[in-house]
C-alpha cells in the first residue's frame, strides 16, 4: 500500500510539472507556420517570405535546434520576420507564452 500510495505522489508531482509549464529562453529564427523550418537560418529572403506569408494569414513561428515552436503573443514579432532572435517565456508542449523577445547576440 506504501509503494502505491508512493507511485501516485511521484506520478502527481511529474504531471504538475508538465502542466505547469517550463520557463526559459530558447534561441532560433522568426518563421512562420507556413514554411515553418524551411527558414532555420536567418537572412533576407527568409523576411521577405515570412512577412508575406504572414500577410496572408500565416503565424510567425520560432525555429530553434530543429524544432518548430508557436507563439502566443503574435504582435512582439512584427520586425523580427527571418531574424534570430531570444524569446523567453514558458514553455508548454510546442507552444511558448512569451514575456519577452530580443535581438540574438
Amino acid at each position: 500500500m506504501k509503494r502505491l500510495a508512493l507511485l501516485a505522489t511521484v506520478c502527481l508531482a511529474l504531471a504538475t510539472m508538465v502542466w505547469a509549464g517550463t520557463s526559459g529562453s530558447w534561441t532560433g529564427t522568426v518563421s512562420d507556420s507556413h514554411c515553418g523550418a524551411k527558414h532555420a537560418e536567418p537572412g533576407e529572403k527568409s523576411a521577405g517570405c515570412v512577412t508575406n506569408c504572414v500577410k496572408g494569414g500565416a503565424k510567425y513561428v520560432l525555429v530553434s535546434e530543429g524544432k518548430v515552436y508557436d507563439l502566443d503573443d503574435q504582435s512582439k514579432f512584427e520586425g523580427f520576420a527571418g531574424k534570430s532572435v531570444k524569446v523567453t517565456g514558458e514553455l508548454s508542449g510546442s507552444s511558448i507564452k512569451v514575456e519577452s523577445v530580443e535581438a540574438a547576440k
